[in-house]
């Protein structure tokens, strides 16, 4: 069973993995704010631009994150994130999003990190935010963009 001090990896999704990472959810009241993992995983299959992992906890799935990349054009864009209900509130969605940030450091040309939210009630905004996030006044689709300065 996963703790706050397990360790958090980025790890390809796999035959074997695929089904249990289309499982995870996030809770009830946040399904507005995130596509369900098979239908990024398939977005993700015909798109070229695509890079998509599942998040572990040691030895346990407990998230799944993918980044649009498109280093000819120096736009990095976290386009999807989630954290499994049972597994929020423990620190893997902040130190999964750290290990994606450290990515796009290495990636040609990258100077920012963007991504969008659905702003109201129960919007990831704020964690977005404690990452250094900031949102930018511009909106895509009634998502308000946020960028982060690498």
């Amino acid at each position: 069973m996963p703790s706050n001090r397990s360790k958090v990896t980025l790890r390809e999704i796999t035959a074997d993995s695929v089904r249990t990472i289309c499982n995870l959810s996030v809770r009830d009241e946040q399904q507005k704010f995130v596509a369900p993992n098979a239908m990024s995983i398939a977005q993700a299959y015909f798109s070229e631009y695509a890079w998509f992992r599942a998040i572990y906890a040691d030895t346990t799935p407990v998230g799944f994150l993918m980044l649009e990349d498109k280093p000819e054009e120096s736009e990095y864009y976290l386009w999807r994130f989630m954290i499994d209900a049972r597994y929020q509130g423990m620190g893997f969605g902040r130190r999964s999003l750290l290990l994606l940030i450290d990515r796009v450091k290495t990636r040609p040309n990258a100077t920012e990190l963007l991504t969008s939210v659905v702003q109201g009630e129960g919007s990831p905004q704020g964690f977005y935010e404690k990452l250094g996030f900031k949102l930018t006044g511009e909106y895509e689709e009634e998502e308000a963009i946020m960028r982060l300065i690498l």
